[in-house]
């Protein structure tokens, strides 16, 4: 197994463990306290992660501060309301919802990124759609506001996506990192303060074990996209599906039915599909840019010049 899918796996799994966390406080502390304390702690690992030959004092030196600002704002509210989902919805269920964001990034590149997707994407998204209903199954059975907050984080995660696709050459990745973890901070440390109530000592060290994985896995996924390509890193993250079904039953009684378990599997078949797409395309146009490159005859097409991202 290459390392860069070792440290995938570990990842993905990391992040799931620290969200198993947040869900077990259930409602006994409120979303912004969580929020606070969850993405406080994460940032003790981040702080190994920064580049070489970048600053901390310089990470509001920004070239396009509105979109930072908004990337900021859609990190918080996604991450607001995936907590949400967590305590009071199943966790297959939220996972499954939140696994709705390739659908929503999707659009958002053909509306603002003007970007060309081809009928085959676009028929695996509507089948992971399809996936996704037979989870939850709107007009079958009572839905919750935690299935609208896991749908809504999906979509402010996507937002979040995509505006990082567009900042991301142009600014340093401290301000990457620190502007929205101070948003959260800031954030959930205003709105949790009318209900404040003071952890208690194993409460206070399951929130610093949440965030010290969740700060972890972020390390561990950049380590990851260093040292394989995308394209087999990517499939990895289908396996928190079935950390939440394992965490799920074990932890919080949760046991999906057959039909629940039909679309878990057709979400994650269609997502598989979606990215082993995405890696033979890669593939493809790099051999196609070294023949021309051997060939003697220059690149035409900046899509022949990529090779698979690490």
């Amino acid at each position: 197994m290459p390392i860069g899918v070792l440290y995938a796996v570990v990842a993905y799994s990391v992040y799931s463990c620290g969200d198993a966390i947040i869900k077990g406080f259930g409602q006994s502390l409120s979303i912004f306290e969580i929020g606070f304390f969850v993405a406080l702690f994460s940032l003790l690992p981040a702080i190994f992660a920064k580049p070489r030959g970048e600053r901390w004092r310089d990470s509001f030196q920004l070239k396009r501060p509105l979109l930072v600002h908004l990337r900021a704002f859609s990190g918080v509210s996604s991450s607001a309301l995936v907590t949400y989902a967590f305590v009071t919805i199943p966790f297959a269920e939220a996972y499954s919802l939140v696994f709705m964001m390739p659908v929503f990034i999707t659009i958002m590149s053909v509306l603002l990124l003007k970007e060309r997707v081809d009928v085959t994407r676009w028929a695996m998204l509507a089948l992971g759609f399809l996936g996704v209903m037979l989870v939850v199954r709107p007009g079958f059975r009572e839905l919750e506001l935690g299935h609208l907050a896991a749908l809504c984080c999906a979509f402010f995660g996507a937002a979040t996506t995509t505006i990082l696709r567009i900042v991301a050459p142009s600014e340093k990745r401290v301000s990457l990192i620190m502007v929205p973890a101070l948003y959260v901070i800031v954030v959930n440390a205003a709105l949790m303060l009318p209900g404040f109530v003071v952890p208690t000592p194993t409460q206070f060290a399951l929130l610093a074990g949440s965030g010290t994985l969740i700060g972890l896995g972020h390390i561990l996924l950049i380590a990851a996209t260093r040292n394989a390509p995308a394209s087999q890193v990517a499939p990895i993250q289908y396996l928190q599906i079935v950390w939440a079904i394992a965490l799920g039953a074990f932890f919080f009684s949760e046991f999906p039915d057959w039909i629940a378990y039909s679309g878990i599997a057709v979400v994650i078949l269609s997502g598989l599909i979606n990215i082993l797409m995405d890696g033979a395309r890669a593939r493809i146009s790099g051999r196609w840019a070294r023949y021309r490159a051997r060939a003697g005859r220059p690149v035409t097409n900046i899509t022949e010049a990529q090779t698979p991202e690490i």
